[in-house]
């Protein structure tokens, strides 16, 4: 049984559920079915890496206490962390992979070091 190929619409013969004639065929279609999204991906990545290398140039002693414009001036996007970490006393520690920050008084934040990151 002759089918077409799904990207370049050549006859090829295979099993009953194949769909690309070749892996390159099914590379190329899959890359261009899902470039918005990967690129989606790669935008919110790469503003998460830049966060977590702010935070760990500031923070080379595994805790450090910083004003937060002096991260913001340097590119750090609030808005952009991977995970919260809520104190029993209900105090919020914001993530960027194992670099965090809570903040505290008069626009300072306290930048930790999270040591046991995978759960």
């Amino acid at each position: 049984m002759k089918k077409e190929c799904l990207e370049c619409r050549e006859k090829f013969h295979g099993r009953a559920d194949k769909k690309f004639c070749s892996a390159h065929c099914r590379s190329v279609y899959n890359n261009r079915r899902n470039r918005d999204f990967n690129n989606f991906m790669r935008n919110i990545n790469n503003i998460l890496r830049k966060n977590r290398r702010i935070l760990a140039d500031a923070n080379t002693t595994g805790k450090t206490r910083v004003h937060r414009d002096k991260l913001m001036e340097q590119g750090f996007k609030f808005a952009y962390f991977t995970n919260e970490y809520v104190t029993k006393a209900g105090r919020v520690y914001r993530f960027c992979y194992d670099q965090g920050y809570i903040e505290t008084e008069n626009g300072y934040l306290t930048l930790v070091v999270r040591q046991e990151y995978v759960e």
